[in-house]
């Protein structure tokens, strides 16, 4: 499971990649969510992340009829919810290769510092 603190920073960006494949509503963003791994990201996790992101501006929404119920409002990115997902996938590679650097050091120091004879 994924400490929410870590979850915290970066799961605006992974919804912002979910919106850029298509326009979609909430509960499929959750459960996209799911599938790719963030089990423990509800519903209710997701909405206020999705209302905050459109008071930035970062996304519109449209509602649209459903045929399984009630009208869903749908999300969509906006020029500036582009450029934010593009600045947050920058970021994350650079943190990516900064933790795999530091995790990939320290596996390699303790293997050598479990070598007999050394």
């Amino acid at each position: 499971m994924i400490p929410s603190q870590m979850l915290k920073g970066t799961l605006e960006g992974c919804i912002l990649q979910i919106i850029a494949g298509r326009e979609t509503y909430g509960y499929e963003i959750a459960q996209q969510l799911r599938r790719f791994g963030f089990s423990q990201v509800a519903e209710g996790t997701v909405h206020p992340l999705l209302l905050r992101l459109e008071k930035n501006g970062l996304v519109e929404t449209a509602y649209r009829q459903s045929s399984a119920g009630p009208r869903r409002k749908y999300f969509h990115l906006t020029p500036a919810g582009q450029a934010e997902l593009a600045q947050f996938l920058q970021n994350w590679k650079e943190l990516e290769t900064a933790v795999n650097a530091v995790t990939g050091g320290y596996a390699h120091e303790s293997d050598q510092a479990a070598e007999p004879g050394e």
